[in-house]
Parts: C-alpha cells; structure tokens; sequence
C-alpha cells in the first residue's frame, strides 16, 4: 500500500503542492527519500526514525521508500518531517490512511517526537483552501 499526505514544498514566498508517497514493502532493510530533496529533507530520515521509536512504534526490517512528488520540483526544509512520519504511520497501518486526505501537514519533528515550529509556517496556509484542507 502506498500511503498519501499533501504537504507544500516552498519557491520564494509561495507555497507548490507536494505529494508525500511512502511505501514499505520487501526487500534490503533501507529508509530513501526520493524526488530531489535537499540535505534537510534527507536528514527528515534520522528525525522521522529517531521520532517514532521515541513515540513506542517500531519500524519494520523492510525497505521503506518516500517519494516528493512531482518529482522535478527542488525540496528543501525540515517541514517534510511530519508529513512523512504520518505517511509512514499510515503505510505501516498504526493510523487510518484515509484520515489524513483532507490536510496539508507541515512540521519539524524533535527526536522525542515533540512537534518543533516552523519557520514561515503562516505564509503556507493561503494554499491550503485549495487543497481542500483543514486548519
């Protein structure tokens, strides 16, 4: 199964939708995070793994795979760690995959799974209308 969460992906003060994908299945025990993510986004896989052993959840001796789509749009910024530790969660079924359709999620994590703020946080809510989320 491949689990979807809506995040954004920041080009100057505006706010380009992004697809999270994440998908575990078979294979060499590896976490990648795929779609041109920068060394933030890359570093999302220690505080996304460090975040959910911290909370009590147990990741799985499987490949895990993260997609930024599209694929061709820069990623930078530590906001996808929320998105993919939720994506994850879904993919691994410890919450309802379908609950999270109607956000857009941004947000840091903290090794102690603690959400940390984020920096222009406010500037990415005028595209959540039209993704049809919730605030």
């Amino acid at each position: 199964m491949v689990a979807r969460v809506s995040t954004v992906a920041f080009q100057g003060i505006e706010g380009v939708p992004v697809e999270v994908q994440v998908m575990v299945a078979p294979g060499r025990v590896v976490t990648q995070i795929v779609g041109v993510p920068d060394k933030a986004v890359a570093e999302s896989r220690e505080r996304v793994h460090a975040a959910l052993h911290a909370s009590g959840l147990a990741l799985p001796a499987k490949k895990i795979t993260v997609n930024l789509a599209p694929a061709d749009l820069p990623k930078g910024g530590s906001h996808f760690d929320l998105p993919i530790a939720l994506g994850l969660m879904a993919a691994l079924g410890a919450i309802p995959a379908d609950e999270l359709s109607g956000y857009v999620v941004i947000g840091e994590l903290n090794l102690d799974g603690t959400i940390a703020p984020v920096a222009g946080g406010h500037c990415r809510r005028p595209l959540a209308p039209t993704r049809s989320a919730r605030a």
